[in-house]
């Protein structure tokens, strides 16, 4: 007989007190680990950095990156969301303070971005949860393909291509990025 495995549950105030705690979502009590990987590590530093560009010029807002917890899914309060990049407009934070813990704001933008081993049902999944916690906009960048999906709450869907711009006057006005400019340059063909 085979002893029992009583899997440890977790909370979100656990989650915080790790060394490594962001290399984790913390769903149903369970730590799942993120998966990471050179190639959309790089592509989230692009479209961050386009971004922070953006706040800092515009004071629209602030960006935070993929070390960034999130714990604002009404269903589920103890799960925990760190999205590789997401934007919050100025104003919105209470007392324009950032938490020293986890944010419980909904913020304007999530991004996310597919690595090598993430499974279409889990990207579909972050993509759902955080369109039912009421996240107005979600992109998704899809390295393979060299295409964003852009998600608006309401259930509006877009595909973009590398020759198209990334924008959204409502969350981000003002700013534009080029697809292409957030994908690593194509080798040339050899002759």
């Amino acid at each position: 007989m085979h002893p029992s495995v009583v899997s440890q549950r977790y909370t979100p105030e656990d989650l915080l007190a790790m060394p490594d705690g962001h290399r984790f979502d913390l769903v149903d009590g369970h730590l799942v680990e993120r998966n990471l990987g050179a190639e959309s590590s790089w592509i989230a530093l692009q479209i961050n950095r386009r971004l922070c560009s953006y706040a800092e010029t515009s004071q629209h807002g602030l960006v935070l990156g993929p070390d960034c917890g999130y714990q604002i899914f009404p269903d589920n309060p103890n799960r925990v969301r760190f999205p590789d990049g997401s934007f919050i407009r100025s104003g919105r934070l209470p007392n324009d303070a950032l938490p020293r813990g986890h944010i419980r704001v909904v913020p304007d933008l999530v991004l996310e971005v597919v690595s090598p081993n993430d499974l279409a049902w889990e990207v579909d999944m972050k993509v759902t949860e955080y369109l039912q916690a009421s996240v107005p906009l979600v992109w998704v960048f899809y390295p393979d393909t060299r295409t964003v999906s852009v998600y608006r709450a309401g259930g509006k869907a877009a595909r973009l291509g590398v020759g198209e711009t990334l924008s959204d006057a409502e969350a981000l006005p003002g700013f534009t990025c080029l697809v292409a400019d957030v994908f690593p340059r194509q080798p040339a063909a050899l002759a």
